[in-house]
């Protein structure tokens, strides 16, 4: 069965991105410096990637974060992953003919339960890679997440988007499994015990 994992690079006071977010700086102002480990890569910071990409199967992501990309035609042909599957979380699914890649996006409107499910029936047994703050933080309040992947660079941004906003005010336990230091980040890897 596949397992359920956010991997996200997050600043050293806990932003996914910088202050305001728009489709021409869809990582926020100064938030590009977040993903400095994917464009200007340590050999770790490729080893982890590399990781990541091996094991996916499915993504699952917010509808913020599709239509950010979609809006200048970001997506292309595919998704964040290229031609994995993807499903979007969402209150109103966009039109069948709006969408740019109908073969890659699915839109589902009927809860995290209902994405997650879905996401892993088309991952089997690869992972679904939890995509965006947002339906990070769905799934872990909905003790749907097993792993979280936080690739921790050393910034402050002091603002932006929060990964860990919104979690039902419960605490969470998680278990450390990995720890690889870069130049760029700190890739850090933790189960999730509910």
């Amino acid at each position: 069965m596949a397992l359920v994992i956010s991997g996200l690079s997050m600043s050293l006071d806990g932003y996914i991105t910088g202050p305001d977010v728009t489709r021409e700086h869809q990582l926020g102002v100064g938030g590009d410096i977040l993903h400095r480990w994917l464009w200007e890569p340590f050999p770790e910071d490729t080893a982890v990637l590399d990781g990541m990409v091996a094991s996916a199967g499915a993504i699952l992501m917010g509808r913020r974060s599709y239509d950010l990309a979609e809006g200048d035609g970001g997506w292309g042909d595919g998704g964040p992953a290229g031609q994995l599957p993807c499903f979007v979380l969402t209150h109103n699914p966009p039109a069948a003919e709006t969408v740019r890649a109908p073969k890659v996006f699915t839109f589902v409107s009927e809860g995290i339960e209902a994405a997650v499910k879905a996401a892993k029936d088309a991952a089997g047994d690869r992972v679904v890679g939890v995509h965006g703050a947002s339906a990070a933080q769905q799934c872990l309040a909905a003790g749907l997440l097993d792993e979280i992947q936080i690739h921790l660079v050393p910034v402050l941004l002091q603002s932006g988007t929060p990964l860990f906003e919104n979690l039902g005010g419960r605490q969470y336990q998680l278990e450390r499994t990995d720890v690889v230091p870069s130049g760029n980040a700190t890739h850090l890897r933790f189960k999730v015990n509910y």
